[in-house]
């Protein structure tokens, strides 16, 4: 078998070092390495990822037609985006800290949770006459109109935050690409990296509310959640189409969140000290930036990034896919699981 990652196995010699896949393909996947080499917290099981892949290999792992935004935009593009990549700068924080209740919401004879919770209080407010794609709008949107906007069964956790991140957001949008995330998107290479000029290149640089980095024993570790999702929604949403093009999707990694930490940790393709296991169950607190929480993170990029890896070696050609339909595999099946995730007040996820 081999030795969970951050183990010692021999060498030729006799001595011991750290042996552990090194994945590269994008400035996320780049960045790791100094947190699996030194993680004192998490670790990720390649015995058991390769256990997991042995049999996720033979599911179907499509690839995901997101039926966003709930009808709005059917046939406009440019509304999908906006609509999509407005919500995106918001998706994050569904579970109230206190009661760890999750945010919900009834509409379109449906109930929703978390995200999709979001996606649908932004459709009812278009529905409405609220113009919550503008950037004119967001950009100076007061803390009561957010709170009829996304009414549910809890106030949208950190509303607050959210507010001061729409309002950044807006003022961009309204100042340089006419209150629409659609221009902004024209005016970028149709890749996620391009020499500065890539979709997520330009999104973390012009929107500091994207820029999702942290800093690990002296290196910058890149997780980049919001910004590679908002375009994963937008190219599943347009992909049949064929109105949205993505040159370099193979770069694309997982979105590093509270849910598929969760679901591997289940899988036991990760797992965790006593010390942070007992933090996560009895709700404590895992501060933004800690060690913890980057470890939790570049342990969910790093393990995900190798699973489709193995799941592709036994997969024959025609049937490869890419790292977020693991992501999706994961997320879908566990986003509603009872079972405890960290709890760490961020706007990043």
């Amino acid at each position: 078998m081999m030795p969970a990652v951050g183990e010692t196995a021999p060498t030729d010699a006799g001595t011991t070092s750290v042996r552990w896949p090194k994945l590269t393909g994008s400035p996320v996947l780049d960045s790791l390495p100094p947190v699996i080499e030194r993680s004192r917290d998490v670790k990720t099981h390649l015995a058991r990822l390769k256990e997991v892949a042995g049999w996720m290999a033979y599911e179907e792992l499509p690839m995901p037609d997101y039926e966003l935004p709930l009808g709005t935009g059917e046939g406009k593009p440019e509304e999908t985006i906006d609509f999509i990549l407005t919500s995106d700068v918001v998706d994050t924080a569904f579970t109230d800290f206190s009661t760890h209740q999750k945010f919900q919401v009834d509409y379109a004879g449906r109930h929703w949770s978390d995200s999709d919770a979001l996606f649908a209080c932004m459709k009812r407010a278009l529905d409405n006459g609220t113009p919550v794609l503008d950037g004119k709008f967001l950009a100076g949107v007061p803390r009561p109109e957010l709170e009829r906007i996304f009414a549910g069964n809890i106030e949208l956790p950190m509303l607050d935050e959210k507010m001061a991140v729409l309002h950044q957001v807006g003022g961009v949008l309204a100042e340089k690409y006419d209150g629409r995330f659609h221009n902004f998107v024209k005016s970028c290479s149709p890749r996620l990296y391009d020499n500065g000029n890539g979709l997520v290149d330009r999104m973390v640089k012009e929107f500091p509310r994207f820029n999702d980095v942290s800093e690990y024993d002296g290196h910058t570790i890149r997780f980049y959640k919001l910004s590679q999702l908002g375009i994963w929604f937008v190219y599943s949403s347009l992909r049949k189409s064929g109105q949205f093009h993505l040159k370099d999707l193979n770069t694309m990694t997982a979105f590093a969140d509270y849910m598929v930490p969760v679901t591997l940790r289940l899988l036991r393709v990760t797992s965790y000290s006593p010390q942070l296991e007992h933090a996560i169950n009895n709700h404590q607190m895992v501060p933004r930036d800690s060690q913890w929480e980057v470890e939790i993170r570049a342990h969910c990029i790093y393990a995900t990034a190798l699973l489709c890896e193995e799941i592709n070696s036994i997969r024959p050609a025609d049937m490869q896919i890419v790292i977020p339909q693991i992501d999706a595999r994961l997320w879908t099946h566990y986003h509603t699981t009872w079972w405890p995730h960290h709890l760490t007040r961020t706007i990043m996820y």
